[in-house]
């Protein structure tokens, strides 16, 4: 069998390959999608609904979820990393107590991620707190798809028109609780995502 190898390099065999023995080559690392929104608007329910199983910790109570938990995601054959966090609400940044530690949270989940996806509540419609998270969110200059969640059915469709006040594009109407929407959201993500993480 002919020796392959060129001065300096150890004997290779024909059908061996330089790179044989090598590990593989890591995969690109997958975009992440950061999932803010003020508390009770349905966050982690809406991350359950796209994980597909239940897996983030879903109550009424406000400030259950505290700190920056990610999730693998896959929606039409693409992954990405989900990660939730807890209500956002960038008033409370200014102060001391747990409220501002999960804003804080929240805000460096948004800058680590390649989207944001900005879950309102499209029953209660825009706040003083989602209006000041869009503000953030459109200086931040990153794409972000806004979630007009607690839509059950058709004639709840309407509410989201006021969600366009927000400056952050068209209101895609969602029920995280019983999936309606939730397709067509994750499409709108995946239009959002670039084509390589950042």
């Amino acid at each position: 069998m002919a020796d392959l190898s060129l001065p300096g390099q150890a004997g290779l065999t024909e059908g061996e390959n330089l790179t044989d023995g090598l590990a593989e080559p890591a995969e690109p690392p997958a975009p992440v999608v950061a999932v803010v929104g003020r508390p009770n608007v349905g966050k982690s329910t809406l991350v359950n609904r796209i994980l597909g199983s239940r897996q983030a910790v879903v109550e009424d109570t406000p400030g259950v979820t505290r700190d920056r938990v990610a999730y693998d995601a896959t929606w039409r054959g693409r992954s990405f990393t989900l990660v939730d966090t807890g209500g956002w609400d960038p008033a409370a940044e200014r102060s001391k107590d747990l409220a501002a530690r999960v804003a804080a949270q929240a805000r460096v989940a948004v800058d680590a991620a390649d989207a944001v996806l900005l879950v309102v509540d499209a029953v209660v419609g825009v706040t003083d707190a989602d209006a000041a998270v869009a503000a953030v969110l459109r200086r931040s200059r990153k794409p972000v798809v806004l979630a007009a969640n607690k839509v059950d059915d058709a004639p709840g469709e309407p509410a989201i028109a006021s969600l366009w006040s927000l400056g952050l594009g068209e209101p895609q109407a969602v029920s995280a609780l019983h999936g309606r929407g939730s397709g067509d959201l994750l499409d709108a993500v995946l239009d959002a995502l670039p084509a390589t993480p950042r």
